[in-house]
């Protein structure tokens, strides 16, 4: 790594091996392992720190077994059957990055089932996936929510961790801040040669081999900037709900439906007060889309009184969030089945496509990179500038909830 003033003393030059832009999970995880496998590398962030996609995420490390609901393996759940354990061994320090510091919201999930479903879900309880990774659960050890006599369901325990993605966020930035420069906007893209201004004004040339977009939705507007319309993005839509007040307990479990998808998901965080929320994914998010906020939250209600009729919803507060999934465009728009990187005149476009698959790509990234034998010059000491700030997450903003 080298940098330069030039005569005017207000453009500076650096030059490393690798630039990434964007520092949600995939970005971040790209920096820890390019750095640890010799790349000098440096990390773009115009907002903060998991504000895209990530702090929206439930944070469910699965393994595709809610998209084998037909009792087959999928590709969606062949792509990403490895990746809790690979998460697990990151978790206990001892995996290709270390999140021994990321909080754990639960080591596993829960799927319940209606009385009318059993039989329908006949091929789902006898598949492979199930059988590897869930197991029934008795009344006596279900959560509380589970054992209220009105509850007619089954419930099964799932093998799948759910973590906080702020802790995840901050395990994978905190070793490489250095290497993160905030930035105010890229004013220039020229042959290998990225012009930005940094957030405290600093005007910088950083000279790279390769640049990789990993910033999600803002992949698009950066091929436009290039002048690049290839690959293609596509935005798949959610529409979530928050809910707090009134909750027996934190919850982290899918109710089966007849769809791929689960009929709802529901996982457990905490507001700024120390509230619990649920936040309400599945079906119900998907389905959302075509509904108002208020709309939206009236489905909600009605699904969790179908659900849980035993609960008091009467102290219940509610909210909804929009959320874009940014993907390689598919045909029909249809859900990605794995991981994604195209790379054109050292270029590498990436979307993970899910937060369990970040490791699934950063493996195929370093296998590129070292496939074209691009040089290393190793993790040399950055000049000093304006680091990136760590977003909150949705729930422990206020203004979510007016």
């Amino acid at each position: 790594m080298t940098t330069s003033n030039s005569v005017d003393n207000k453009i500076k030059q650096l030059n490393v091996d690798v630039v990434i832009f964007g520092g949600g999970i995939a970005g971040l995880w790209l920096l820890a392992r390019l750095r640890q496998a010799g790349y000098q590398t440096l990390l773009l962030e115009t907002k903060s720190l998991g504000a895209g996609q990530t702090r929206y995420s439930q944070g469910i490390i699965h393994g595709g077994t809610k998209y084998a609901l037909t009792g087959k393996l999928t590709a969606s759940s062949e792509s990403i059957f490895a990746m809790p354990q690979i998460w697990r061994d990151c978790l206990q320090g001892e995996g290709e990055v270390d999140l021994s510091s990321a909080i754990i919201l639960s080591e596993h999930q829960y799927m319940w089932s209606t009385p009318g479903l059993l039989s329908r879900l006949s091929g789902f309880f006898a598949s492979r996936i199930t059988r590897e990774r869930m197991q029934a659960v008795k009344k006596n050890d279900r959560p509380v929510i589970f054992q209220n006599k009105r509850f007619k369901g089954k419930v099964y325990q799932l093998d799948e961790p759910v973590l906080d993605s702020a802790s995840v966020i901050n395990a994978l930035a905190t070793p490489n801040i250095n290497n993160i420069m905030h930035i105010k906007a890229v004013t220039e893209f020229s042959e290998k040669i990225v012009s930005v201004e940094a957030a405290n004004g600093d005007i910088w040339n950083i000279v790279a081999e390769k640049i990789i977009l990993s910033a999600g939705e803002g992949n698009s507007a950066l091929l436009k900037q290039m002048g690049r319309d290839v690959p293609e993005m596509q935005l798949r839509p959610l529409q979530m709900v928050m809910v707090r007040g009134g909750l027996p307990e934190k919850l982290y479990a899918h109710c089966l439906g007849a769809n791929v998808n689960p009929r709802i998901t529901i996982t457990s965080n905490e507001d700024k007060q120390g509230n619990i929320v649920w936040y309400l994914g599945g079906q119900l998010a998907e389905e959302g889309i075509n509904r108002t906020a208020e709309e939206q939250i009236s489905k909600a209600k009605k699904e969790l009184q179908l659900l849980m009729p035993w609960l008091n919803f009467s102290a219940m507060h509610w909210a909804t969030l929009n959320v874009n999934r940014a993907e390689p465009k598919q045909k029909e728009g249809k859900r990605p089945a794995t991981s994604f990187y195209c790379e054109e005149d050292d270029v590498i476009t990436v979307w993970p496509t899910k937060l369990a698959l970040a490791p699934n790509l950063v493996n195929d990234i370093l296998k590129l990179l070292e496939k074209q034998n691009v040089k290393k010059n190793g993790a040399n000491e950055m000049p000093e500038f304006s680091h990136a700030p760590f977003a909150d997450l949705p729930w422990q903003e206020e203004k979510q909830w007016l």
